[in-house]
């Protein structure tokens, strides 16, 4: 049953791995609901979302409101028909009005074993914990925060050097396809999603960059685990004082793997930085030219 009318809302790796994986198995949306264009890049050049990039290559339409709230009956969700709606990082709230509109509802594909990571950073904040495993959760959305009836979830193992950017993709890959597998079902009505255990319901904040902030003498398991959560945004950096004056250092690699002792620290499995106003470096020249 491939010739279901849906419009795609998403922005982001996780929405792009989602829409790969629906194309692939002969899912194609009438709409796609992305983000308006930003300014992005040193140079602040205003650039289309890469899924705005990809829907103009493939000649299909679509609509990047600033919000989704008080839409005039003009607009392409109100002016066209449609069996669905299905949702992918979008990251805007989607009102009532907007929830009504398709027939069967709205679906939204969520990275995280559903009641548990409930909020706008469920990959992050698995990462951070220190999860071995999390899951995708394919739900029906309602008024509430990711609060609907799930129609179907799937477990998987955590990689020990995986970060939020790669799990984000591996994520919406196997989101993408649980959601095609489904949609047959859900669409005839032999598929009825089933109430969370809202009891169990867990809370994610939104990510921010001074979480990115670490000192040398953190200890490695907690470095680690920012490092991955927060890779490939907002990324870690620390302080130090160089020539009386205060400097930012971005840390772009660290050792994910070496065992260490237990009071080792930071400085221990630093890799790669880039000093404020300098190129990248290896974490031994730094220390020589900058912490010596």
């Amino acid at each position: 049953m491939n010739n279901i009318s849906f419009a795609f809302f998403g922005t982001g790796a996780l929405a792009e791995s989602v829409l790969a994986s629906l194309v692939r198995n002969g899912y194609i949306p009438k709409l796609i609901v992305t983000k308006p264009d930003a300014p992005q890049g040193r140079h602040m050049e205003m650039k289309s979302p890469h899924i705005k990039v990809w829907a103009d290559m493939k000649g299909i339409k679509t609509f990047q409101p600033v919000s989704l709230k008080e839409l005039g009956n003009d607009s392409p969700l109100h002016t066209e028909t449609f069996d669905v709606f299905i949702v992918a990082s979008y990251g805007k709230i989607i009102p009532v009005d907007i929830l009504n509109l398709p027939k069967k509802g709205v679906l939204n594909v969520h990275p995280s074993l559903l009641p548990e990571y409930r909020g706008p950073s469920p990959i992050e904040s698995s990462l951070l914990d220190g999860k071995i495993t999390t899951g995708v959760s394919i739900m029906k959305l309602d008024e509430g925060m990711d609060h609907g009836p799930i129609l179907v979830q799937n477990a998987f193992m955590i990689n020990a050097e995986e970060t939020s950017g790669t799990l984000e993709v591996r994520a919406g890959q196997l989101g993408g396809d649980l959601l095609s597998q489904v949609l047959p079902q859900y669409m005839d009505g032999t598929l009825v999603p089933k109430e969370q255990d809202h009891a169990k319901a867990t809370i994610c904040k939104k990510i921010t960059k001074e979480l990115g902030e670490i000192k040398l003498s953190e200890n490695i398991d907690e470095v680690r685990r920012k490092f991955r959560a927060l890779t490939p945004w907002p990324s870690l950096y620390f302080f130090i004082t160089h020539n009386e004056k205060q400097m930012r250092i971005k840390v772009t690699d660290v050792d994910l793997v070496t065992p260490f002792e237990k009071d080792s620290t930071a400085q221990d499995i630093i890799t790669r930085v880039i000093p404020e106003g300098k190129k990248e470096m290896d974490f031994e020249s730094f220390k020589r030219g900058y912490l010596n």
